[in-house]
């Protein structure tokens, strides 16, 4: 065995998860295994989403690999740093990379890893590999893109590793790699249908402030229509899903592509339903058309705010009126809309939380998804206030999500304010509706009236203050793209 790959993301360790229950490979690691097996390399794989840290230092202890790579991203953090003391209980090299390590690149190395590997894995492992085998991990300065200690202890990065410029010439993940049944029969007992997940491309080049491009940069490389469509048709040969899902950050960000991509997929008489994330300005009617006829049964829109102050304040180059009107065009054509709304961005007050509930009633998505934002080391929006960062917590105890921005308002304020957002939204659509359930039309209308004079009541709050308390809770947005190196 040249190496074993790992990842950090153990269901049976994550309550929240449970209740979730759906989970997908992490398509990075399967792409690094599928390129160096076809490098030649011998490739081990430990998937560890049905497994526990237990069962993966029982297997290091049975296979005693003298070279491990583990993915790590926010949301694993704690269980790699677990996984690096099991894997250097066993003398083994540790190498990690993926969204997390990268801007903590020394950090990691103080907490056992021997190499951080910056951006893209394949080529990186391919070129590293053999260099450790005959040197060692302290003398790497010929291998682009990692972080490393020299003999001497100095902490030394190499230069960055060009990005694969021709994804279509990428093998396809190895799924044979990992138990992929399990995971279709967990939908398939958890949600009644089974779901596969894929990537038809790498990166954004959009430059919102908060989310993190520490693996692709602010890059997009597409595969070629041709490429994807064969990928689709033998995962529907293969595993035969329900379903798909789309992993793209922004899947119709190329109209063109897109059709051709549809046009593809229906010379092949493949329709399979699908969930995808995009952005309203790459929505025309054409591609609307094409989304409904393909089978997409939930199209997610990062609408983050209904205040066009704080949109362009992110940088989102996106407008509050084209998000309501393609999300009208979507409904109409039968296409449901999910939205991502983030409170607590820089800057906010409570008119601009008001003018997203306002917002979200005059779009009126099918289903909308909260979180309080949180700055991520790297990000322009972590550098704008990372002097107003608070944390009472160690580096190993924490993520990113547990950090404070001092001043803004607390988070107890947030929980109250997405309940008034919730509660207020969800009554005006029943509202809407000519709904005659008048029990929970009552039950909403006292839960927003509580939410809003909670939020009120504590507007006086700031993080930073010693004597607040609170947690805000949601969708990760920050980190809703394909897993990858």
């Amino acid at each position: 065995m040249d190496i074993l790959l790992s990842h950090g993301y153990f269901i049976a360790e994550d309550e929240h998860e449970q209740k979730i229950m759906k989970p997908y490979p992490t398509l990075g690691l399967l792409y690094i295994s599928s390129h160096l097996k076809a490098k030649g390399f011998a490739v081990d794989l430990f998937d560890s989403t049905f497994e526990t840290l237990v069962g993966f230092e029982a297997y290091l202890r049975q296979t005693r690999p003298g070279l491990v790579g583990l993915y790590c991203n926010l949301m694993t953090k704690q269980n790699i740093l677990t996984m690096i003391r099991q894997c250097k209980a066993i003398d083994a090299t540790v190498v990690i990379g993926g969204p997390e390590p990268p801007h903590y690149a020394e950090a990691y190395l103080d907490a056992g890893a021997d190499v951080v590997a910056i951006g893209e894995g394949e080529e990186t492992l391919e070129a590293l590999i053999p260099v450790l085998t005959k040197q060692g991990p302290h003398r790497l300065e010929s291998v682009a893109g990692i972080v490393f200690r020299s003999e001497t202890g100095q902490v030394i990065k190499t230069p960055p590793r060009p990005q694969i410029k021709d994804l279509s010439a990428q093998p396809w993940p190895d799924r044979d790699a990992i138990p992929m049944q399990k995971y279709l029969d967990t939908w398939q007992t958890h949600h009644g249908q089974s779901s596969v997940s894929l990537i038809t491309a790498r990166g954004c080049p959009y430059t919102c402030t908060w989310c993190s491009h520490s693996v692709f940069g602010e890059t997009h490389r597409r595969r070629s229509p041709q490429d994807v469509a064969d990928e689709i048709e033998h995962i529907v040969e293969r595993y035969n899903p329900d379903q798909l899902w789309y992993a793209d950050d922004v899947f119709t960000i190329h109209p063109r592509w897109f059709l051709q991509f549809a046009d593809a997929l229906k010379q092949r008489n493949l329709k399979l339903p699908f969930e995808c994330i995009s952005r309203a300005d790459r929505l025309n009617e054409k591609v609307i058309d094409a989304l409904a006829e393909m089978g997409c049964y939930r199209l997610w829109i990062g609408a983050e705010s209904g205040s066009q102050r704080i949109l362009d304040r992110m940088k989102r180059k996106t407008n509050i009126e084209d998000v309501q009107a393609k999300t009208r065009m979507l409904q109409a054509k039968g296409v449901p809309v999910g939205m991502f709304i983030m409170l607590g961005y820089d800057g906010e007050e409570i008119e601009d939380i008001e003018a997203t509930v306002d917002h979200l009633k005059k779009a009126s998505p099918d289903i909308f998804l909260t979180t309080v934002s949180y700055p991520i080391k790297g990000t322009k929006y972590y550098a704008a206030v990372e002097n107003q960062i608070v944390s009472h917590l160690d580096w190993a105890a924490r993520t990113d999500r547990d950090l404070k921005v001092a001043g803004r308002y607390s988070a107890r304020f947030y929980d109250h304010a997405t309940r008034w957002m919730v509660n207020e939204v969800n009554l005006h659509k029943l509202r809407q509706s000519g709904s005659k359930n008048f029990l929970r039309m009552g039950k909403m209308y006292i839960n927003a009236q509580r939410g809003r004079r909670g939020m009120l009541q504590t507007q006086h709050e700031r993080e930073g203050d010693n004597n607040q308390s609170g947690s805000g809770r949601g969708w990760p947005t920050q980190e809703r793209a394909a897993d990858a190196w």
